[in-house]
């Protein structure tokens, strides 16, 4: 199968498996994102909201000047944050996040979250979270709407700061309601992908109007068990310790999360793993080897329950996805 996906509009090849940055520690980063380039990976998925985008840019910097790569052979993904949603404030967040990673260019810009807040000056803090004042934790919305946000962001694809843009953490009608009006249409959606939530009419509709998807929290509730947004009880299986996965990886003499980034990829979903383990980094990239049976891919399916760790109903009472 092929390793990468065709984005609509520019015909830009999208690697099929990136890098994911997301806390990935800033003393760490640097090496972390040329250990990842020497391993293969020619995607990094980054955002401001990471707070590790000066340092991703010392790692590209650093891959370039030891040969490793050119920058036309590498897929820089970055995100708009939402303090930054009024057409005024889209331009200062992308020159911000450039000139941190040392690009004149990203490959994609996605909107961070449909959740526009209180602006906060890139001088007064950044980057700024969710929180107006981060000592009372205080959420203050700023009603922009999506539309406003979209134009802006197809402005900087007419000025060449970005050569694609997208949706992430989109619901259905809301892409729905983008599609409606966009001169530019999104070419990447990236949501929250894995068997516990497989998100599939979704991805369905958007694969249908022309949208590559990027799933992002592959491994489930992994990345969520530190920072106590899994909250499951105490029957709760954690997604690489599921029966049914151990078996496949068994079966295929890979490990658990290989299986998961295989389930993914096989339905064309590119993928963002995060490590800080350079085997478990090379490991991630290495799933073109082995094919899931259609009765494998169905099992994996059945264990969808409808479940998003990433869900800012919990963390900010915020509910984009209630029903």
């Amino acid at each position: 199968m092929s390793t990468t996906i065709k984005l609509s509009g520019t015909g830009q090849e999208m690697p099929l498996v990136g890098y994911g940055l997301w806390k990935v520690p800033k003393d760490v980063c640097k090496d972390m994102v040329v250990q990842a380039i020497k391993s293969g990976y020619r995607l990094l998925d980054g955002a401001s909201d990471y707070g590790n985008e000066l340092e991703v840019g010392q790692g590209i910097k650093e891959a370039i000047s030891q040969g490793l790569v050119k920058r036309e052979d590498l897929f820089i993904t970055s995100k708009l944050w939402c303090t930054h949603h009024r057409k005024e404030h889209v331009k200062l967040a992308i020159d911000k996040t450039l000139a941190d990673l040392g690009l004149e260019y990203l490959d994609l810009y996605l909107i961070h979250f449909p959740i526009s807040v209180k602006y906060v000056p890139i001088e007064e803090r950044y980057p700024a979270a969710f929180f107006a004042d981060p000592v009372a934790k205080t959420v203050v919305i700023d009603p922009v709407p999506y539309q406003e946000t979209w134009q802006a962001m197809e402005q900087l694809v007419d000025i060449g700061l970005a050569r694609n843009i997208g949706v992430s953490n989109l619901p259905a009608a809301l892409l729905i309601d983008v599609l409606s009006y966009a001169r530019i249409k999104p070419a990447v959606l990236q949501i929250e992908v894995h068997p516990y939530g497989n998100r599939a009419q979704l991805i369905q509709f958007a694969q249908s109007q022309g949208l590559a998807i990027t799933g992002f929290s592959s491994f489930g509730d992994a990345s969520y068990q530190s920072i106590g947004m899994v909250n499951q009880g105490a029957d709760f299986i954690p997604l690489l310790d599921h029966p049914t996965v151990t078996s496949i990886a068994a079966e295929h003499k890979v490990a658990s999360g290989q299986v998961l980034l295989r389930w993914a990829v096989q339905q064309n979903i590119a993928v963002v793993p995060k490590s800080l383990n350079s085997e478990r980094i090379s490991q991630n990239i290495n799933i073109f080897h082995f094919v899931l049976s259609d009765e494998q891919m169905q099992s994996l399916n059945q264990l969808n329950i409808d479940l998003k760790f990433n869900d800012p109903a919990k963390f900010l009472n915020y509910p984009i996805y209630a029903n």
